[in-house]
């Protein structure tokens, strides 16, 4: 038989009974430490309510929602005086059937939100405490890190305090404030408390055709918040507080686990990954994530009984940084940077917070002596639609992005797919530009600009910006015409 958690009103309620028994020598009395526990929570909302948002979505073209039938002075449902008209999601009568919550981070009117709550043919309404109802736009968005920027036109916003997840304990007190069920459309969030049940927690996996996986995005390897305080329908992209009135996780409304009706509450961390990734998406830039290049394994029950941990190494991918750097296959690695592993996912988690080249330290075990492996990562090629509204710029027609992401020439089947960090790629060429009519086309890699050798974009841009005249660019694995040259 599963038993029900201890909520937080229970122990305050045990904190005030002995509270009135110390009352005897001279403490406080169980209503004064019932008020002052009360005043803190207050006082936490106060801070942080007005930087969080209501938000509606609404598909295009999209029917929208009649007014609101108001019961009569006997209860009884009556339809609205006149006839029916359509509303526009800026009237205050308008009940969106698709909402969420958003959070204030920068005065100048950006906010984040959980990228799932994004929709293809959306438009975006975003309703601020003082009642005021804006059209948004996506900013930026990422399928990775499940954020993304709106932008409203706003310059008097107040963003929230961000605090710091990696200080949390099991058994804090947090606050939560959203809009579950669109009850708080008129920009008045809802407030609900709980404590953090968990920490480093996996998002449920949600396989489909096109990932048999269902680990899209970089929490399915565990790094949530869980709280046992509700977080209903239309809370995600909601602000998880503490006693301060910082916000120490971004509220995601999770599906259950298959044959739960109940979904846990989670929370994305507010730490280094977060603000790196925020402080991207309002720029309108891209999101980039490390990338090692390993098929990592769990260790057998039997040498986890042993008392090895880590992760095996059961396949390295050749033209990756794990290959280029040494890492070997039945490798043991057992830390990155500091951190233990535990289990496959634990590796994919900690690379994956790290930014493209950035230098991973891997504790590796090989052979039972131990050694320390530095490799310099590439970038991890994200599946899913990014948003990207200040992209980088193109050289004399065509873009180039990192070697390992995967990228397939018009017409090649998946498994034939290579990536490399021994060069950069092609990702587009416009037609009747000077790369186009030099036979530069997408999926090309590009080892060298003239003698310089180049494995990033911004390697590329270096040396192509030292040449104003016709550049010779070196192909990589092309045998007939390896030397393309692209004119001014």
């Amino acid at each position: 038989m599963t038993r029900a958690p201890v909520s937080p009103v229970v122990l305050i309620a045990a904190a005030c009974g002995l509270a009135a028994v110390a009352a005897h020598a001279g403490e406080p009395t169980a209503i004064e430490a019932a008020g002052a526990m009360e005043k803190v929570l207050v006082e936490a909302i106060a801070k942080a309510e007005k930087s969080v948002v209501a938000i509606a979505r609404v598909r295009r073209p999209g029917s929208t929602i009649p007014r609101e039938s108001r019961p009569d002075p006997f209860g009884r449902l009556s339809p609205p005086p006149g006839p029916v008209r359509p509303l526009e999601p800026t009237d205050p009568d308008f009940v969106p059937n698709e909402y969420a919550t958003g959070v204030v981070v920068d005065a100048r009117g950006l906010i984040v939100t959980a990228y799932h709550v994004l929709a293809e043919e959306s438009d975006y309404y975003v309703t601020t405490h003082d009642r005021k109802v804006r059209k948004a736009w996506v900013k930026g968005a990422d399928p990775r890190s499940d954020l993304a920027v709106l932008s409203i036109d706003a310059t008097d916003l107040q963003p929230i305090a961000l605090g710091d997840a990696s200080t949390l304990r099991r058994g804090q007190i947090v606050i939560t404030l959203g809009n579950p069920y669109a009850i708080a459309r008129d920009g008045q969030v809802s407030a609900g408390w709980g404590i953090v049940s968990n920490l480093a927690r996996k998002a449920p996996p949600t396989p489909e055709e096109s990932d048999s996986t269902g680990k899209k995005t970089l929490h399915h390897f565990g790094t949530l918040i869980q709280t046992d305080a509700r977080l209903n329908l239309g809370t995600s992209g909601g602000a998880l507080l503490n006693l301060k009135g910082q916000m120490i996780g971004l509220t995601v409304a999770l599906a259950a686990t298959a044959g739960y009706e109940t979904a846990a509450g989670y929370a994305i961390s507010v730490d280094d990954t977060f603000r790196r990734a925020v402080d991207l998406l309002k720029q309108g830039k891209e999101v980039e994530y490390g990338f090692l290049g390993v098929q990592p394994a769990n260790l057998r029950p039997a040498e986890v009984v042993a008392g090895l941990h880590g992760v095996k190494v059961d396949h390295v991918e050749s033209g990756t940084p794990a290959f280029r750097f040494g890492i070997k296959a039945d490798d043991l690695i057992t830390a990155v940077n500091g951190t233990p592993l535990y289990e496959a996912d634990g590796l994919v988690r900690e690379v994956g917070k790290l930014p493209v080249e950035a230098v991973a330290r891997l504790s590796v075990l090989r052979d039972g002596a131990p050694r320390l492996v530095s490799v310099t990562l590439s970038k991890y090629p994200v599946s899913g639609r990014k948003i990207v509204t200040q992209p980088a710029a193109a050289w004399r027609g065509m873009k180039i992005d990192y070697g390992t992401v995967h990228v397939e020439a018009e017409g090649t089947a998946k498994s034939s797919r290579r990536f490399t960090d021994e060069a950069v790629v092609v990702t587009e060429v416009a037609e009747d530009t000077a790369a186009w009519a030099a036979g530069v086309r997408r999926g090309t890699f590009i080892s060298h600009v003239g003698r310089t050798q180049v494995r990033t974009p911004k390697e590329f841009h270096a040396a192509a910006a030292l040449r104003s005249g016709p550049v010779d660019l070196r192909v990589l694995g092309e045998k007939k015409n390896p030397i393309l040259t692209v004119g001014p």
